[in-house]
């Protein structure tokens, strides 16, 4: 379960639209974590896309780098720290993880903050479950 493959990437056009204009958001510096939970039953309990703005990183290697390094965080962390409190749950949750820093960190760094963010959105799923429950 420590892959991440094909079917954990949102993708999906309509998903995105969807994620962005429905989604709630919070900030853990330096990421803005953005999700929605739709009523669509994967393999997966969740599909995530990685984002690091092109304004801010001109250079695509350190966009790629800031992009590896996000994505072997939340690779390692997700099973024990995501979908742990996901398992429940019959929705699809979309996430976006938008990198919003202004320097490039080290890998340490990221899995901290990915760690950090995974508890703020369970808490956040869970002070909102009754109302997103009515809403699906």
């Amino acid at each position: 379960m420590k892959k991440f493959n094909k079917e954990e990437r949102l993708c999906s056009k309509k998903s995105l639209d969807l994620l962005f204009k429905n989604g709630s958001s919070f900030l853990v510096y330096p990421f803005r974590v953005t999700y929605f939970f739709v009523a669509q039953p994967q393999k997966y309990p969740a599909q995530v896309v990685i984002n690091v703005a092109k304004k801010r990183y001109k250079h695509a290697v350190d966009r790629n780098l800031i992009k590896r390094r996000t994505r072997e965080a939340y690779r390692l962390q997700k099973e024990q720290q995501l979908y742990g409190f996901l398992k429940n749950r019959s929705d699809l949750l979309l996430l976006s993880l938008q990198f919003i820093g202004k320097e490039k960190y080290e890998y340490v760094f990221f899995e901290k903050k990915i760690s950090q963010a995974f508890k703020k959105l369970a808490s956040q799923i869970q002070t909102e479950k009754s109302p997103s429950n009515e809403n699906n």
